[in-house]
C-alpha cells in the first residue's frame, strides 16, 4: 500500500502524518516501527529529474504543462 503526506517541521526535524486510511489499511498502531521509503512528487521533483534534459524555458515547460501536452 501507498500513501502520499506532506512534509512539516517538527522541532528540528519533519514528520510526515500518515492519512488513516493507509494506517487502518497496514494495521499500524503508536509504538509500532515502520520503514520509510521517500520519494519527491510534484513539479519540484519533476524538475530535479527533468533537468538538463528539457530545452525550454520555465515558462515555456509551464505553458506547456497547462495545455496538456497537447491533449
Amino acid at each position: 500500500m501507498e500513501a502520499v503526506g506532506k512534509a512539516r517541521k517538527w522541532g528540528n526535524s519533519l514528520g510526515v502524518v500518515l492519512p488513516f486510511e493507509f494506517v487502518k489499511g497496514e494495521g499500524i498502531e503508536e509504538g509500532d516501527e515502520i520503514v520509510v521509503t521517500a520519494k519527491k512528487t510534484g513539479i519540484r521533483a519533476l524538475r530535479g529529474i527533468l533537468k538538463g534534459k528539457i530545452k525550454m524555458t520555465a515558462q515555456e515547460f509551464k505553458d506547456e504543462a497547462r495545455k496538456g501536452w497537447g491533449d
